[in-house]
């Protein structure tokens, strides 16, 4: 193996191993068995068929909030605000399906997912053109639009597009049979699974194959470049907003149509937040997005296990995610290392101690 291949895949699994392992420790103090919970977390997320069920399906939003964050940084810009493209793509599916008379069918089907794409390709957009045009962080911008996106979205479920009918958790009215997506093959794992593989291979591909996505990643990774070689760098770094915002924005539409079949405020979920861990785990690469996003999708469908089992609470599972998400980014600066120096330079001050 490659050794820059080898520190690509070697420094996030050290990073995973280690918040598992700090993990444990934390429990330890609480006085629960370390052992039991690792037990417990895996046997959660991937013990039976049961268990792969709930990991497939949290996977599936998962993996496209993550292109929300992997397009972008692949131009450059780190966009966190995958949260509110995803709540604003469930609640332009259930307007949509409510406003205008759809087929039941497929096609109708694809009519309110392709609404839902489009609404959060807009939201995402408009942190890239703020970044652009008026020289604001994209970080910060996409972040606070996030917080605005959840409060639009509870405004319009609590108030105009609000369901009479759903009187202890306000809702839009539900989606039509025939527009829900159902499982595969009968089981409780949706089609939006499928759907998240396809635009991680297919977007994976096409920053791999094409002279577009070419261009997209040497806008990110050297502007300088760009600029010299006449690239319409504003025009590619919109686009790879307004993709990754399609993909959020898909992700909420699905989530309506397969989960929740309205929208309400059980759609704010965290997946846009999570996704950002997704991304970075996998270097913001489409393809290494999927196998992450089946790791923290299992994660995530232990929680419930690990309350019932050892006590921990459900949300016990977002330390495990944010203790993660700290060594990620401080694994980064060990990939400048070179190691075997390093380890010539170690080896004669340890020969000196003895």
């Amino acid at each position: 193996m490659r050794p820059a291949l080898f520190k690509e895949l070697a420094l996030p699994v050290f990073a995973i191993a280690a918040a598992l392992l700090l993990f444990g420790l934390v429990v330890a103090f609480a006085g629960i068995d370390a052992v039991e919970v690792w037990a417990t977390l895996f046997k959660g997320a991937f013990g039976d068929w049961f268990s792969w069920q709930n990991t497939l399906q949290r996977a599936a939003p998962l993996m496209l909030t993550a292109l929300c964050v992997a397009l972008p940084a692949r131009a450059g810009l780190i966009v966190i605000g995958g949260e509110g493209a995803l709540v604003l793509g469930g609640l332009a599916c259930a307007a949509l399906a409510h406003a205008v008379p759809l087929p039941g069918n497929a096609v109708g089907t694809a009519v309110v997912c392709i609404a839902g794409a489009v609404a959060g390709a807009l939201w995402i957009v408009l942190a890239g053109w703020l970044r652009q045009y008026r020289g604001i962080n994209e970080t910060i911008s996409s972040l606070l639009l996030a917080y605005i996106a959840i409060g639009v979205f509870k405004h319009l479920v609590e108030g105009p597009l609000r369901d009479p009918a759903s009187l202890n958790k306000p809702s839009t009215h539900a989606l039509a049979d025939g527009l829900l997506i159902g499982g595969i093959g009968g089981s409780d794992v949706h089609w939006g699974l499928v759907i998240g593989v396809v635009a991680c291979l297919g977007l994976g591909w096409w920053l791999r194959a094409t002279a577009s996505g070419f261009s997209v990643r040497v806008v990110g990774g050297n502007p300088r470049t760009a600029q010299l070689v006449g690239l319409p760098a504003t025009r590619l770094i919109l686009s790879a907003c307004g993709l990754g915002g399609a993909c959020a924005g898909l992700a909420g539409a699905i989530e309506v149509a397969a989960v929740h079949t309205n929208a309400n405020a059980s759609l704010i979920a965290g997946y846009g937040y999570a996704g950002i861990l997704v991304s970075f785990i996998a270097r913001h690469n489409p393809v290494a997005i999927v196998p992450v996003a089946i790791l923290f999708g299992g994660f995530g469908a232990a929680g419930s296990l690990l309350q019932r089992r050892v006590g921990l609470p459900d949300a016990s599972v977002l330390v495990l995610q944010g203790i993660a998400f700290v060594l990620i980014l401080a694994s980064e600066g060990l990939r400048t290392v070179d190691w075997k120096k390093f380890g010539d330079r170690m080896l004669p001050e340890a020969r000196s101690y003895t």
